[in-house]
């Protein structure tokens, strides 16, 4: 099995260009695979499909516990780079599929840069999903054993809890973002932020990815941060979003539709060893 590494802002993943041995690996075989000791270590797979709707192209995104992940704004510009780095693509605008939906990518500088047009923000309860009447999971309450959060809801075709603090903190990330992850709130699991508003224009964030852990970096979730963050007027696009690998410029519609724009850069093109990969 050969995959291409990439990373974009240190998240990385693996590409797959081999539908059939996509679709036939077991979620042991994916959990070794990304395993930063025992495989090739990633934050997840990325195969490619063959497109069922509108779209050029489409993309399967595994995470590396064995689950399947709706959309990643990281994976997606990594993707697309991918796509132009074996010429399948040019300089104009092309539509890729994921379970999430369909979004718009264009690599921009030649390779350097490439922009995704993520798709429209959702606030509401049951699109999200998050348990309870339908609403706008807006600065709600959640506890945990003795611990109590503020916290807003937002999906971009994947779940994301939105937490401000005032500092942040890698420890307390890891703790509580494990737990608010499967918490009993979120149907189907949820990726979590912790963010702080640096000024109008720029957050910092730390990000608990649903099915990866800590990660340096998520296109997704910061997508989810700015528009929570401009729907609670806190800020105004377009946004900064600096994370521990690096910035994403977000700019966030009038009515949360997001485009986000940030590098992704090729890493190694690797033969994957039998017993792991023959699938």
């Amino acid at each position: 099995m050969y995959l291409e590494k990439y990373q974009a802002l240190g998240n990385d993943y693996l590409v797959l260009e081999d539908q059939r041995q996509g679709d036939r690996l077991t979620p042991q075989q994916i959990q070794r695979i990304c395993h930063r000791n025992f495989g090739i270590g990633s934050d997840g797979i990325l195969i490619r499909c063959a497109p069922q709707g509108k779209g050029r192209f489409a993309v399967r995104i595994l995470n590396p516990d064995g689950s399947e992940a709706e959309k990643s704004g990281n994976g997606l510009r990594i993707f697309a780079r991918y796509l132009w780095d074996q010429g399948h693509v040019d300089a104009s605008p092309f539509l890729v599929e994921t379970l999430g939906g369909n979004v718009r990518c264009e690599v921009r500088d030649n390779g350097e840069s490439i922009a995704v047009e993520m798709g429209r923000v959702t606030f509401l309860s049951d699109e999200i999903p998050v348990l309870g009447a339908r609403r706008e999971v807006l600065r709600e309450s959640l506890r945990i054993g003795e611990r109590e959060f503020e916290y807003s809801s937002a999906s971009i075709g994947n779940p994301h809890c939105v937490v401000f603090v005032d500092t942040l903190d890698e420890d307390f990330v890891r703790k509580w973002g494990a737990m608010l992850e499967v918490h009993e709130n979120f149907p189907k699991r949820t990726n979590v932020q912790f963010a702080v508003v640096e000024d109008r224009h720029r957050i910092r964030l730390q990000i608990w990815e649903r099915g990866a852990g800590y990660t340096l970096a998520s296109g997704s979730s910061s997508s989810a941060v700015a528009a929570v963050a401009c729907r609670l007027h806190l800020t105004d696009s377009p946004l900064e979003m600096a994370m521990p690998g690096g910035t994403l410029k977000i700019d966030v519609s009038d009515d949360y539709e997001i485009t986000m724009t940030g590098p992704a850069e090729r890493v190694a093109a690797i033969e994957l060893d039998r017993r792991l990969g023959d699938v």
